[in-house]
């Protein structure tokens, strides 16, 4: 019931009144079904946005620490996106990995919508980066398709480091369905998923017009952060003799 508060009275109007985001390729939503959304993350706003403009529910997976916020502001948060139907996910390391996965298949299994971020992190700097395989395990193992999803103009309206969104125009453009029937059967297959990975990724960047890195988003925020964390070092430290 919150949900439908939140998206019909409260949250949505007020989304649409101050982004006026322009819809494209909606009609590639099936009705019915188990359907994955994989799409680029470049702001929070996205979590609120897709769902403000679809007729259909979506289900989430969202960073745990979401959930796990210290003091009144952290525990509104985790009410909050517990209240919508989100599921919370431990980017810590491969188990990690694979209970969003059955998380995820959960969702699927009851006919409905998942929405994914493949890059498994938001985008720091605008740009698109290399998927994980985890959208390509969850579409084998439900035989569902996966929607690409392209935000653009989020970023501009609220970048990551930024708390209240400017005004800014934004266009949700959705792709037509990705079929892997094809590969039925064939989870366990690395190099299948990578492909996978990799073909949905392409769509999604043939949708936004990203520039397109192909690495993990995580390893290049990481190696920013040190950088970031030495600016006096310009070369490696050299042994001691």
């Amino acid at each position: 019931m919150f949900y439908a508060v939140l998206k019909y009275v409260l949250l949505g109007p007020l989304l649409r009144l101050v982004f006026r985001p322009r819809i494209e390729g909606l009609e590639h939503i099936p009705s019915s079904g188990p359907a994955i959304v994989a799409g680029n993350h470049l702001s929070f706003a996205d979590h609120f946005l897709m769902p403000a403009i679809l007729k259909r529910r979506i289900t989430f997976l969202a960073k745990a620490e979401y959930f796990t916020g210290p003091g009144i502001k952290g525990r509104l948060t985790a009410a909050f996106f517990r209240s919508i139907g989100q599921i919370p996910v431990d980017r810590s390391g491969k188990e990690a990995g694979q209970a969003a996965i059955r998380e995820g298949l959960g969702v699927l299994r009851k006919d409905e919508l998942l929405g994914i971020y493949p890059e498994g992190t938001r985008s720091h700097d605008g740009r698109l980066y290399k998927g994980k395989v985890g959208v390509a395990v969850m579409a084998l193992r439900a035989q569902a398709p996966v929607i690409p999803c392209a935000m653009i103009g989020t970023f501009e309206a609220q970048p990551p480091g930024r708390k209240l969104p400017r005004i800014h125009p934004v266009v949700i453009r959705f792709g037509k369905p990705l079929d892997f029937s094809r590969y039925a059967g064939m989870e366990g297959e690395k190099a299948i998923l990578r492909a996978i990975t990799d073909e949905i990724m392409y769509a999604i960047l043939s949708l936004s017009e990203q520039e397109y890195v192909d690495r993990y988003a995580a390893v290049v925020k990481a190696e920013e952060a040190a950088r970031k964390a030495e600016p006096g070092r310009r070369f490696p430290k050299m042994p001691m003799s």
